[in-house]
């Protein structure tokens, strides 16, 4: 009786592992699962691009306002006629003052020059 008791033992734990260590097992299914939902992340986060694009694409065939717009800013085109001004941001910090007469050059080699 305890021998039939050891191989019913033995074949159900045969039994189980294909169940959860097989190809078709649940760690496999497990896995799977989690790259689906990852690769679903992405689906979206590509689809919500896409349609930002597509409507871009739309914007610029239908009208010259986006066109325009693109070329004022990407290429920095003017209209005939316009007055371009461009303000550029004052620096973090500025440098030493010079006294008079004299000239600050660049320094080569890390010897300051002047």
């Amino acid at each position: 009786m305890r021998t039939l008791g050891i191989v019913l033992a033995c074949l159900l734990a045969l039994i189980q592992y294909p169940l959860w260590l097989g190809k078709g097992g649940w760690l496999r299914v497990w896995e799977l699962d989690r790259q689906l939902e990852a690769q679903q992340a992405t689906n979206a986060r590509m689809a919500s691009r896409n349609d930002a694009l597509e409507a871009e694409v739309a914007d610029l065939r239908a009208g010259k306002q986006a066109l325009e717009e693109r070329a004022r800013y990407d290429l920095g085109m003017i209209k005939p006629g316009e007055l371009f001004v461009q303000i550029n941001e004052a620096p973090a910090s500025r440098p030493a003052p010079v006294p008079d007469g004299q000239v600050r050059t660049a320094a080569v080699d890390g010897v300051p020059r002047r």
